[in-house]
């Protein structure tokens, strides 16, 4: 019963780390690329419409309630959980930053993910960026299918699970199959350290981090958006563009900053 209750709530919350975004509020769905432009299809709007409407009611009485009641968190606390968790997402951003050819990045998050994990107990404390490795960009399968010139194909919206296209849906799946070494730890293996719920809470905890450091974010999106529909669908192609050309550039409402630099704003 526990096992099935942790994977619905894991359903239910990775939607706040995968939807969301800020864009121009005309819904264009056109990205530059190399000078020139692609258009992303939206092969099933209608649907697509209806299924947003569905997962918006769920973030207003589900996703965003949580992320202020953990905004209500000491700061230290928050910050500890999210080093954590972005230490936990090496596990992923390493293999890719390899099959990119990114080795300079591999080897930097390889060194992060050791040191954190143990002189930084499980990754609570950053303690590599005092050595000078400063947190790289994450990354996943569905980048390195972009990186390799694999097209992103229709986009679609996921009950629940919020905003996809094809290519980042296969990337998705092969995160899952055999790419994310926690996932093998945990709910593929029968470990003696690590059971399956420690993988579903750790992805649930980074869902409503993430929503909790876009609560304002989020809340202008909806308020200043004529299509709120169209604004999500074209920030989210955005920011899956700017993070395939690793572009060094934070899209507005999609924001994995430390608690320490937000509170200080």
């Amino acid at each position: 019963m526990k096992r099935s209750i942790f994977k619905i709530l894991f359903v239910i919350l990775f939607t706040i780390s995968s939807s969301a975004a800020i864009a121009g509020d005309d819904g264009n769905l056109e990205i530059k690329k190399n000078n020139g432009q692609t258009e992303v299809k939206d092969c099933f709007e209608k649907v697509n419409r209806g299924i947003f409407a569905f997962n918006q009611v769920l973030d207003k009485i589900v996703f965003r309630p949580l992320a202020k009641g953990y905004r209500l968190f000491p700061q230290p606390i928050r910050s500890g959980t999210s080093n954590a968790l972005n230490n936990l997402s090496n596990v992923v951003t390493i293999p890719n930053n390899v099959l990119q050819g990114q080795f300079k990045d591999a080897g930097v998050n390889s060194a992060r993910l050791i040191i954190n994990t143990t002189l930084g107990i499980a990754g609570i404390f950053d303690v590599a960026s005092y050595y000078g490795l400063e947190k790289r960009e994450k990354e996943d399968y569905g980048q390195t299918l972009g990186v390799w010139g694999a097209k992103e194909g229709c986009y679609f919206v996921l009950p629940v699970l919020g905003p996809t296209t094809v290519r980042d849906s296969i990337g998705s799946i092969v995160n899952i199959i055999g790419g994310d070494a926690w996932y093998n730890i945990t709910v593929a293996n029968d470990t003696h350290y690590f059971s399956e719920a420690d993988y579903y809470v750790s992805r649930i905890l980074s869902g409503i981090d993430f929503r909790a450091k876009n609560l304002e974010s989020f809340d202008n999106l909806e308020k200043n958006s004529v299509d709120l529909y169209a604004s999500v669908r074209s920030l989210y192609l955005q920011d899956r563009s700017r993070k395939i050309g690793n572009v060094d550039k934070t899209t507005e409402t999609l924001s994995d900053d430390d608690w320490e630099e937000l509170d200080n704003q």
